[in-house]
């Protein structure tokens, strides 16, 4: 199964405001990549809900539909032909 993530990559297809997804990201990649959005925006909510800190809410929230972007990405580089 390793193997075949090997060969999927990003679709490139995905867009958020600013940023574009690249295609041919590797998924295993893209995957670190998404852990680590993943891991800050869950510090960030944390900041936000503890310390009533806005500022920490709109970076999550920006950080999210990054992290949204690039999960959508994945799944059509899941189930693009190889």
């Amino acid at each position: 199964m390793y193997d075949e993530l090997k060969k999927i990559t990003t679709a490139g297809k995905e867009s958020f405001d600013l940023f574009r997804l690249q295609p041919g990201v590797p998924f295993d990649h893209a995957f670190s990549q998404l852990s680590v959005l993943l891991g800050c925006i869950r510090h960030l909510t944390t900041e936000a809900e503890m310390e009533n800190d806005r500022q920490a809410g709109s970076a999550a929230r920006i950080l999210s539909e990054m992290a949204k972007a690039l999960i959508d990405d994945m799944e059509r580089g899941l189930t693009k032909p190889h």
